[in-house]
């Protein structure tokens, strides 16, 4: 399983050639991850841009307007960026396509990784449970902490 580090590595990896591009489109090929890819990521994201890649935890999150792609790479799974029409080949699951001739491909053996969607504003249910940001604070992390804090009780102590 990637760790934090390599997923931060992959963060700062893909996030120069994929910041300030928009969707051009979305190819799903295998919707059944660790959970089922949003049927609706197409009228969401097309011709949208990537404002930023944000880590939060072992997840990473495209950061768009209308709200944020959450990333997991589960066991085994690695995200590439290719030119656009690049055959996929066993196990590439997801293809997020840019206008700069550019795609961002999730490759994922035993599928245990997770192509999930956060509106802007909400912190999904994965993030909220998290700890801590070790590495650095942002205003995602703020959110989705300040959300697992009010939702716990003192009884659930």
């Amino acid at each position: 399983m990637p760790e934090l580090p390599e997923v931060e590595t992959t963060r700062r990896g893909i996030a120069p050639h994929l910041e300030g591009a928009a969707v051009s489109g979305i190819v799903v090929r295998q919707p059944r991850l660790r959970w089922p890819v949003p049927e609706n990521l197409s009228p969401l994201l097309n011709g949208q841009r990537l404002n930023s890649v944000g880590r939060r935890g072992k997840y990473l999150l495209l950061n768009f307007a209308p709200g944020s792609l959450l990333l997991h790479l589960g066991m085994s799974g690695s995200l590439r960026v290719l030119p656009n029409g690049t055959p996929p080949q066993r196990h590439d699951h997801f293809d997020l396509e840019f206008d700069n001739n550019s795609l961002l491909r999730l490759r994922d053996p035993r599928r245990f990784g997770a192509v999930l969607w956060q509106p802007t504003g909400e912190c999904h249910e994965l993030l909220a449970r998290l700890g801590l940001e070790p590495l650095r604070e942002g205003s995602m992390a703020t959110i989705c902490i300040r959300s697992a804090n009010h939702a716990a009780s003192p009884s659930s102590s």
